[in-house]
Parts: C-alpha cells; sequence; structure tokens
C-alpha cells in the first residue's frame, strides 16, 4: 500500500473513531510501529493531526489568525453567544474569554444588563463600552496576539484575587480524552486559572472545536459544567459529555 493510501484511510480512521492508536495501525496495515510514527510525524507536521502519546487525535482547525477567524462560520458562532448571553444573570460577576467567540458573545449582551465583566481581552473590554450597567474590569499582561487576549505571570496574579459566578471559556479543541484545549502554553494557564475561579465553567464550542485537540492542555473535559453547541452538533458525542455530567445546550440559530 502507498503511503497516501495509508494516510487516506488513517484520516478516515480520526474522522471515525476519534482516535487512532499506533499499535493498532501497525497490526491493520501489517507494518511496523515505526513506519506508523513517520506517518503521524508527517501528518502532524502538516497540520492533519495532532500527536499523542501512543498514537494521534483530530487536529484542531483554530490556527489562522483572529481577523481570519472572525470571519468563518459567522452564524453557528452567533447562535451559541447568543445562547450563552442568556444565561448571564443581573448582579454577577462574569469572566468572558478572548477570541472570535467572545466577540460575538459581547454583542448579544443587552445593554440593560447590570452586571461585572472581567476579560483579559482587550476587544471584550471595548465592546462593552457602551453597556452602562456594566462595570469591566480588565487583566492586564503581555498581549497574545493571535487571540488578543493578556497573559502572563502577572495576569495570573490579577486572576487569584476574583471570585466569579460564571466564566465563558473559548478552546480550539473539546476531545473526551484529551480534553479542553489550546494553541498556545501561557493562555492554557490562563484559561485554567480563570476556570479555577469561577463557580461555573461554560465552555463555548463550534462544531470544528468538536472531537478535536490542540497542543496544550487546559484541563480535563470535565473541567466544564457546561458546553454550548451548535444546533447540528453530534447527538452520539453530546451524550457522552452528559455521561460525564456536563449539561449540553443546543444554540439554535431562530
Amino acid at each position: 500500500m502507498l503511503t497516501s493510501q495509508r494516510k487516506k484511510i488513517i484520516m478516515e480512521k480520526l474522522a471515525s473513531e476519534g482516535q487512532v492508536l499506533a499499535k493498532q495501525l501497525s497490526d491493520f496495515f501489517e507494518v511496523s510501529e515505526d513506519t506508523i510514527r513517520r506517518d503521524l510525524r508527517e501528518m502532524a507536521s502538516e497540520g492533519l493531526l495532532q500527536r499523542v502519546h501512543g498514537g494521534a487525535l483530530p487536529a484542531s482547525t483554530a490556527v489562522v489568525t483572529f481577523s481570519e477567524r472572525s470571519q468563518i462560520e459567522i452564524a453557528p458562532k452567533r447562535a451559541i453567544a447568543k445562547a450563552a448571553a442568556e444565561m448571564i444573570a443581573s448582579g454577577q460577576v462574569v469572566i468572558i474569554d478572548g477570541g472570535t467567540m467572545s466577540a460575538e458573545l459581547v454583542k448579544c449582551i443587552p445593554k440593560s444588563l447590570a452586571a461585572t465583566v472581567v476579560t483579559h481581552s482587550p476587544s471584550v473590554a471595548m465592546g462593552l463600552v457602551d453597556h452602562p450597567l456594566i462595570e469591566v474590569i480588565i487583566i492586564g499582561g503581555r498581549l497574545y496576539k493571535h487571540s488578543i487576549v493578556s497573559v502572563g505571570a502577572a495576569a495570573v496574579e490579577a486572576i487569584s484575587h476574583i471570585n466569579a459566578d460564571i466564566y465563558f471559556m473559548g478552546v480550539t479543541g473539546v476531545h473526551l480524552t484529551a480534553g479542553l484545549s489550546t494553541g498556545d502554553l501561557e493562555e492554557a494557564y490562563i484559561k485554567r486559572a480563570l476556570a479555577a475561579r469561577a463557580a461555573e465553567v461554560v465552555v463555548l464550542a463550534s462544531s470544528d472545536k468538536l472531537n478535536a485537540a490542540s497542543q496544550y492542555t487546559i484541563g480535563e473535559i470535565t473541567v466544564a459544567n457546561a458546553i454550548v453547541v451548535e444546533q447540528e452538533a453530534s447527538p452520539e458525542l453530546l451524550s457522552q459529555f452528559a455521561q460525564k455530567g456536563i449539561s449540553v445546550v443546543r444554540a439554535t440559530s431562530k
């Protein structure tokens, strides 16, 4: 079998099974594990998958710039954002993550809402300037330009003094075994710190993030108390989230 044919089958298995193991692939193709590991390395370098110990997972597609991501799948993002905004109650302290999903979330928050929003995203903060009843607290630090958020030790220190009711988390990967992940190490630290300071963590996940993984783990899937997804998301996958005790909210486009 040609290498290209083998890689095509590996991608098909990733799509259908959610992960592949090097030993099982070695047996299936009747080739050495070294050959499979070489295939996986090459595919990972092409951004086709995310290598993990013993095998590989589907790779997250969230690797383009912020401005490019903001133009991708706008309708599903708006539906998820609207469903998330409806979870916010008057008087709450709310942490809003950075990223394109959070930018949509801010647009859905009514100007009549009285609440406190904590964010490490300058974009989120600016989006709330015209909300007269929302107090905005900005977490400072080094600017991570890919997501336009503050990261670093100063940000972690400021986060440690917050007690929030709810945290809306953006991720690049949501996977049952690999957990919640993102593409930057410092950003993963920040998200983990924010999650630890909120009574409830709500993950906002468009379909391209589901059953995918990035390089840096934020935490196990159970860090999330709830996940807001598109209406069309796989019922089978969502039932597995529910079995983990995670509430699943399907966003409608209406």
